[in-house]
């Protein structure tokens, strides 16, 4: 039997001409719950998926066929059944190693499952490596979402052992969630199809209030029109800190703007601190970042370093009551190439919580850069550095001189495989 899978062939739906349009506002009155880890992450929504009755949407950049992945995929195919119209997207770089007899079994139960710009090995190597769909979101019945920087695999659960990520997400009940519900259909190619009986408010973004508790953004970035909205949201931020700025990223090698915006916050005297990886999962991540610690050290960041285990989290806050927990770093990978999603948050509860679980990551598990640490010929490597971020971030501009196909949606056959 063939595995039906479809392929979304590059950065943009069918419906590209409206996805990109798209713009969503603040809103009020939203419950926001702060999931550190797969410990927090997966039993929250596994609960939620089996709860299902009639739809799921799920985006994710990895899944792997390990122990979280194959409890998925039960859940999955069980909704599937019970008639929950379920739509799966996946990338085609980060679950490339997927099984077709995995993808087969999701299929065979009715689950809606879509390939986020596939491309077969070359010489036994990967080659699709940029503008990867790097989201996570999880929308069950239009009524619960989860987002944030977790993947579908063990290596989120502490006993994965010293390789395991540290990493967050959040769960959203409330208004806010419409918006990630149209935005999951919109970016899934199903905005036209959803069910008739809905509300009209859950099909399409609603234009928000900047008043109330619990308020909640969405913002994402795309190779469209919203290129610059995750990286305008912290500078804008940054830009009006008073008292404090936590960053806690896995993969910081930001632009000149924002790290600019970063050091002038702390030479008016705003308390900036960074956590970064100490221990990475990608060498060059932890040299890259340190290219640019001379440039902030100078003006008074103070920089961690978390060497417990790799650091995987995308997470800031600003003040008592701004927030942002997502899929992007601030590398040029995030901030020039992918798809990303993150949600901002004003609400000083959930902003205090934040603080405190990053304070103890900060105070218990990293290492702090000594502030006269000026490592040998740091100009040239801040030089470097610039360099690099910019070539990378018109990186997109340059692919397209290239012949490219356009975007489109189509099915296609994969390898049989056995029942």
């Amino acid at each position: 039997m063939s595995v039906a899978v479809e392929h979304i062939a590059t950065d943009q739906p069918p419906d590209a001409a409206k996805a990109r349009d798209l713009d969503y506002g603040w809103h009020s009155d939203n419950q926001v719950q702060l999931l550190e880890n797969g410990e927090a992450y997966f039993p929250k929504v596994f609960a939620a998926l089996r709860e299902a009755r009639r739809e799921i949407l799920l985006e994710t950049f990895i899944l792997f066929e390990d122990k979280v992945g194959h409890e998925l995929q039960h859940i999955l195919i069980d909704a599937a059944q019970r008639g929950v119209k379920v739509v799966v997207s996946l990338d085609g770089f980060g679950c490339g190693e997927l099984s077709p007899t995995f993808l087969g079994e999701l299929a065979d139960a009715g689950v809606t499952v879509q390939m986020f710009d596939p491309a077969s090995k070359t010489l036994g190597f990967r080659t699709n490596w940029f503008r990867r769909l790097h989201r996570k979101i999880v929308v069950v019945d239009a009524a619960v979402a989860f987002i944030g920087g977790i993947n579908f695999s063990a290596d989120h659960l502490g006993d994965f052992g010293p390789e395991a990520k540290q990493d967050y997400a959040v769960q959203v009940i409330g208004p806010a969630v419409a918006d990630l519900h149209h935005f999951a259909l919109a970016q899934s190619g199903r905005q036209a199809r959803a069910r008739r009986g809905w509300r009209r408010r859950q099909q399409r973004p609603c234009a928000g209030s900047t008043e109330g508790e619990g308020l909640v953004r969405l913002i994402y970035r795309d190779n469209v029109r919203h290129r610059d909205d995750i990286e305008e949201a912290y500078i804008h931020a940054l830009g009006q800190a008073q008292k404090r700025v936590v960053i806690a990223n896995a993969y910081f090698f930001p632009g000149y703007r924002l790290l600019r915006e970063i050091r002038n916050a702390a030479r008016r005297g705003v308390q900036v601190q960074l956590i970064i990886q100490g221990q990475p999962d990608v060498l060059l991540a932890k040299l890259a970042a340190r290219m640019l610690y001379a440039y902030l050290l100078k003006d008074g960041v103070v920089i961690h370093e978390y060497c417990q285990r790799p650091l995987h989290g995308k997470v800031a806050l600003v003040d008592d009551d701004w927030s942002t927990v997502g899929s992007s770093n601030l590398d040029p990978l995030s901030l020039a190439l992918n798809l990303e999603a993150n949600v901002l948050i004003r609400d000083r509860a959930f902003n205090q919580q934040l603080y405190e679980r990053l304070e103890i990551l900060a105070r218990d598990h990293c290492q702090t850069m000594p502030e006269n640490r000026k490592p040998r010929l740091w100009l040239w490597r801040l030089t470097v550095g610039f360099l690099v971020f910019h070539v990378m971030r018109h990186f997109p501009a340059m692919t397209g001189w290239l012949p490219a196909h356009k975007p489109r949606l189509k099915p296609f056959e994969g390898q049989a495989h056995d029942r």
